[in-house]
């Protein structure tokens, strides 16, 4: 009886080991409890590891990306749960489903994203953003909720582009943490010239646009989303790696007729 419960327990170790590792190949984006297979979306379960907590007012802010800049005279603007940036009369559109605490979004942010500058810069495209919160109810925390709230008040102080872009600069390294407090929000803005002001602060310390966070979290819903990034090119899913490499990324958009 001995030797075949060990043989069980040698199974159940060589099973774990090995979805685990299928697990750590496969996993591309981030996805939603109640998620499809998300093309290798990670799901929460209740052996996910829950929020280690909020780390105070966080460590020193990192600044945008210096191409972030480009962006400073891009228009940006709300209608129901998206912000869109861009003239609203370019030829293009790009939407891109996002939750500020999946590092697979800061990967895309810091990759295939940075293709998109120069067109929007020039007036090509236009990108709509949907910000996810659902990795608050994952992995516990409310740092989805922060960031979305902060990211909305940034239109309203006329710094999103700037100020989105610094936000996924200073994700933790950890998905777990839940690191956008309010406090470290206002930290990072620090890092975006003239964002901070009685408004701006009122909005991320007070929690002014969750509402508006809730909005956008069923526009995400809605949309029939699986996973974070989801990147659509004038209606058209951007798949695969092509999201995490600037040049894989330009390639996806010429397809499209945008350069």
């Amino acid at each position: 009886m001995a030797v075949h419960k060990a043989g069980r327990k040698a199974a159940r170790v060589v099973t774990a080991v090995a979805a685990a590792a299928l697990i750590g190949v496969a996993a591309s984006a981030c996805g939603p409890d109640d998620s499809g297979d998300g093309g290798g979306a990670e799901k929460s379960s209740s052996s996910a590891p829950k929020s280690k907590g909020p780390a105070s007012d966080g460590p020193e802010a990192k600044a945008p990306p210096a191409s972030s800049a480009r962006l400073a005279k891009a228009a940006a603007s709300v209608k129901g749960g998206v912000i869109t940036v861009g003239d609203p009369k370019a030829k293009h559109t790009v939407k891109v489903y996002e939750d500020s605490r999946c590092p697979f979004c800061k990967k895309f942010e810091e990759g295939g994203a940075q293709a998109l500058v120069g067109p929007v810069a020039d007036g090509k495209v236009k990108v709509e953003y949907v910000i996810a919160s659902f990795l608050d109810k994952n992995l516990g925390g409310s740092g989805s909720v922060n960031a979305a709230n902060a990211l909305r008040a940034s239109v309203e102080a006329g710094k999103f582009p700037q100020y989105h872009a610094a936000v996924f600069a200073n994700q933790p390294e950890e998905e777990s943490q839940d690191a956008y407090t309010p406090a470290f929000l206002l930290k990072i803005a620090d890092r975006v010239d003239g964002l901070r002001g009685g408004a701006f602060d009122k909005a991320v310390t007070k929690g002014t646009y969750k509402k508006w966070v809730g909005e956008a979290m069923s526009a995400f819903s809605d949309d029939g989303v699986q996973a974070t990034p989801t990147v659509l090119i004038d209606g058209e899913k951007a798949e695969g790696e092509a999201l995490y490499d600037q040049g894989a990324f330009t390639k996806e958009l010429k397809k499209a007729g945008i350069s």
